[in-house]
């Protein structure tokens, strides 16, 4: 397939998630609490975008067997990294629109409250940066600090599996999931440094 078709393929793929949620309101199945379920479906859309696009690497230098391989998934790398911050962006306007109701002085207390939002600030500031820098353009511009920067992505990967981990009330299952397929795709990474 083309490369722009693929592409074209992959962003409207990317948005059904969006239309699923937005489907869901409007036939009003978001269950008791509508304002959570929200929140919590972008975040956890974040999350699983952050994931396929830090899996692109394992997989191309992982998987080739005779003319299969994901070496074609690299140039979409992009795109999937933006759709994270799209999904990171939609998730903390949810909170601020449906459960703080945009009222900012209340922003203080549920700090205090809920700690776990402190871990996500950097995580979605960074994810911002990466996104304003992603082009071509900025990548000549900045040179090498392009890719230092663009390697925060591991930390964004961590503060993202913290902000999950601190919100546990009783099943432990998703965060070590979550857990565990951070390692997998951080691990190799580490691996492939040392080596260097």
């Amino acid at each position: 397939m083309p490369v722009f078709w693929r592409r074209v393929l992959i962003f409207f793929l990317s948005l059904i998630p969006l239309a699923f949620i937005a489907y869901k309101t409007l036939v009003n199945q978001l269950g008791a609490d509508p304002a959570k379920t929200i929140v919590l479906f972008t975040g956890e859309w974040a999350i699983y975008f952050l994931f396929i696009t830090l899996a692109v690497t394992p997989l191309r230098r992982f998987i080739t067997y005779k003319n299969f391989h994901f070496r074609w998934l690299q140039i979409h790398r992009r795109m999937l990294g933006l759709f994270t911050l799209f999904y990171a962006v939609l998730h903390v306007l949810a909170f601020l629109v449906f459960i703080l109701g945009l009222d900012l002085s209340r922003f203080g207390k549920e700090l205090v409250e809920r700690p776990y939002i402190l871990v996500s600030i950097p995580a979605v500031v960074l994810l911002i940066a990466l996104g304003a820098t992603s082009t071509k353009a900025m990548m000549r511009r900045l040179g090498k600090n392009w890719l230092r920067l663009h390697k925060s992505i591991y930390l964004i990967a961590v503060l993202a599996w913290l902000h999950v981990f601190m919100q546990v009330r009783s099943s432990y299952f998703e965060a070590a999931l979550f857990g565990v397929i951070l390692l997998a795709l951080l691990l190799p990474r580490l691996y492939w440094a040392l080596r260097k």
